[in-house]
This record gives structure tokens, sequence and C-alpha cells, in this order.
């Protein structure tokens, strides 16, 4: 029974950090695509309404249909929030792991040139979720798996 529920964590972590690492990419393909300028929530419907060339009734009844899907999307997370919050914090475990094993393989400036990166890559996601009403904001004192 142990043995079942430890594959049963090991299968949901693994999904979990496959589900970051293919968001994050999609996110950098559609990015570049549509450049920096735009990013979040607000940005998207913006876009949307200049795009589809809505109207003033139209942007206002998309507005209500989003933010309704939002209270839904909030509602869902709720009861299962403290064990994402558990299994963020073990993906950052294990990612935290695996990005000191890397730098064993780096020389020193590559080590620097590494750190920079996971930096970086850290701030973007922070900012990005901050503009994110979807996503949950991350658990407390926690940051990004990767």
């Amino acid at each position: 029974m142990d043995k079942s529920k430890g594959y049963a964590l090991m299968f949901l972590l693994g999904a979990f950090v496959a589900g970051g690492a293919l968001g994050f990419t999609a996110y950098r393909v559609i990015d570049t695509k549509h450049g920096h300028e735009m990013r979040g929530p607000r940005a998207y419907r913006q876009r949307m309404a200049e795009e589809l060339k809505l109207s003033p009734q139209q942007q206002a009844s998309v507005d209500s249909l989003i933010e309704q899907k939002h209270r839904q999307i909030v509602t869902l997370y709720k009861p299962v929030r403290p064990q994402l919050d558990s299994l963020a914090i073990q993906a950052r475990v294990v990612s935290d792991s695996t990005h000191e094993q890397i730098k064993r393989l780096l020389n020193p400036q590559q080590a620097t040139k590494f750190d920079d990166m996971r930096a970086a890559a850290r701030r973007e996601l922070a900012d990005r979720r901050a503009n994110d009403s979807i996503r949950p904001p991350l658990p407390q004192g926690g940051s990004a798996p990767y």
C-alpha cells in the first residue's frame, strides 16, 4: 500500500514538473511571437478586444465571462491548494538538487552564468505570476520549482 502511494506521489510530482516545463516552454514560444510588451490576463483581454475588434458591449460581456471563470477556478483550487503547495515545495527541493549537480559539471564562469540564468528565469516567473489572476500565487516563502 505504501509503495503504491509512493508511486502515485512520484507520478504527481513528475506530472507537476513536466507541466511546469511545458507551460514555461509554451509561454516562451507564444511570447516571442507577440513580443514582451503584452503580459498577463488584462493584456490578453486588451489584445483580444483589439484583434477581434470587439464592441464595448462585447468586451464587457467577455470580461464578465472571464471574471466568472476566474472565480470558478479559484473555488476549484481551494480544497487542493495545500497539497499543491506541498508538491511545489518538494519540486523545489528536487530542482535545487539538480541545479547543484549540474553546477558541479561546470567551470566557475559557467556556474556563475548558470546561477544568473536561473535567477532571471525565477524573476520572470514571479513577475508573470504577480500579474496573473488565474494561477494561484506561489506558496509562502517559495518560488517556482525550477
